[in-house]
């Protein structure tokens, strides 16, 4: 079993910026994917970031440029810095652990990202 907890969240300015760091423990397989999920009020849940086992990224369009994923392997954390928040990146921010043997998928419980003035 894998457990995920997320920091970092909290109200902020537009324009303004955040760093979510997600820390994963248990037993956790050596190959998997790390990414942050959202979900706004209403919508569905959405792919904001994610880094695979290789190093590669993959953003929605909504984030390029803004928001960039970091890993650190070693610590088993994922981070997510998002600069240049806008409203409408108003969400609960999820971290995910997705693992290539057998397919699981892990969830935090979530932090709340607010950006209102």
């Amino acid at each position: 079993q894998v457990q995920l907890v997320e920091s970092g969240g909290g109200l902020v300015q537009p324009e303004g910026s955040l760093r979510l760091t997600c820390a994963a423990s248990g037993s956790i397989r050596s190959i998997n994917d790390m990414g942050w999920y959202r979900q706004a009020p209403g919508k569905q849940r959405e792919l904001v970031a994610v880094m695979f086992s290789g190093g590669t990224t993959n953003y929605a369009d909504s984030v390029k440029g803004r928001f960039t994923i970091s890993r650190d392997n070693a610590k088993n954390t994922v981070d997510l810095h998002m600069n240049n928040l806008k409203p409408e990146d108003t969400a609960v921010y999820y971290c995910n652990l997705h693992e290539w043997v057998g397919g699981m998928n892990y969830w935090g419980k979530g932090t709340l990202v607010t950006v209102s003035s």
